[in-house]
């Protein structure tokens, strides 16, 4: 009995990732939106307004 419950958790595992890295394949379009907006926030900087006045 021991050795089917751990083969289940086996099995249960592999599901599991299984459908991590399908969820994964289907939505890397909307990750990767979602990384590049988060990214060209955080590399935004809060001081870009500061010299928008001065002209060269």
């Amino acid at each position: 009995m021991k050795v089917a419950r751990f083969v289940l958790k086996i099995v249960a595992l592999s599901l599991t990732a299984a459908a991590l890295v399908c969820a994964v394949i289907a939505y890397w379009d909307g990750l990767t939106k979602v990384r590049g907006s988060v990214k060209g926030k955080l590399s935004r900087s809060d001081y870009d307004d500061e010299y928008d006045d001065y002209e060269e």
